[in-house]
């Protein structure tokens, strides 16, 4: 995890164009790593890594507080308007064993958006490709991230009533990942409490998972 005062969690935005990975990404980080705006076509186009700031105030351990760092791996999203999905594919799997061979990953978080509908065919094609990156225990390393939560409040839905009208779809695919989701507005920044309460949910689940990593190996080997 990193040193005995100070603790590190590995992450990776996975999931369609224009979902919100980038902002998200740096939602989590506290910073402008990522480039995220508008935009009639896919604005990410490589892999990148961002690291945070020692953050004060999330953790503690044995009584004592630890500083928790976060790092984030950014991805193009799927389908893409410039690149194939094997291309796609390809750069994450490069990635995840680039970034994150030696610690290795302890959350994939799959973005999807709260103010859209989620479609059997795209559910389907979202999870064929998180399989395909992570292979057969994905459901133990991914928690679902609703972004565009703030459009989804201005419509009157608490997270409560947002989740009893959800299509059936994406209940499946919660309960698949043992119901480990967060919810996350997508303003230019959230403010230091609601982003700490997004971190200690994320930590949460980390350590359901009992603080297992899954690691990445290059493809020539």
């Amino acid at each position: 995890m990193a040193g005995s005062n100070e603790m590190t969690i590995n992450l990776v935005v996975l999931g369609r164009t224009q979902t919100g990975k980038s902002a998200a990404g740096n939602s989590l980080l506290g910073s402008d790593d990522f480039e995220s705006r508008l935009s009639p076509s896919s604005v990410t186009t490589c892999c990148s890594l961002g690291r945070s700031c020692h953050i004060s105030g999330i953790t503690r351990r044995d009584g004592c507080e630890l500083a928790l760092r976060v790092r984030v791996l950014d991805t193009p999203g799927f389908p893409h308007s410039s690149l194939s999905k094997e291309r796609v594919k390809e750069a994450v799997r490069s990635a995840l064993a680039q970034h994150f061979r030696e610690e290795g990953l302890h959350l994939a978080l799959l973005v999807l958006r709260a103010d859209l509908p989620l479609c059997p065919d795209e559910n389907e094609h979202t999870v064929q490709f998180i399989q395909e990156l992570l292979g057969p225990t994905w459901k133990d390393f991914t928690a679902v991230l609703l972004t565009h939560a703030d459009k989804a409040k201005e419509a009157g839905f608490s997270e409560e009533a947002y989740l009893h009208s959800v299509s059936s779809t994406l209940l499946s695919l919660l309960s698949s990942v043992q119901h480990k989701y967060v919810f996350l507005d997508n303003q230019k920044s959230i403010i230091k409490e609601e982003r700490a309460i997004v971190l200690r949910k994320l930590l949460n689940f980390i350590r359901q998972n009992k603080y297992q990593v899954l690691l990445f190996k290059h493809n020539e080997e």
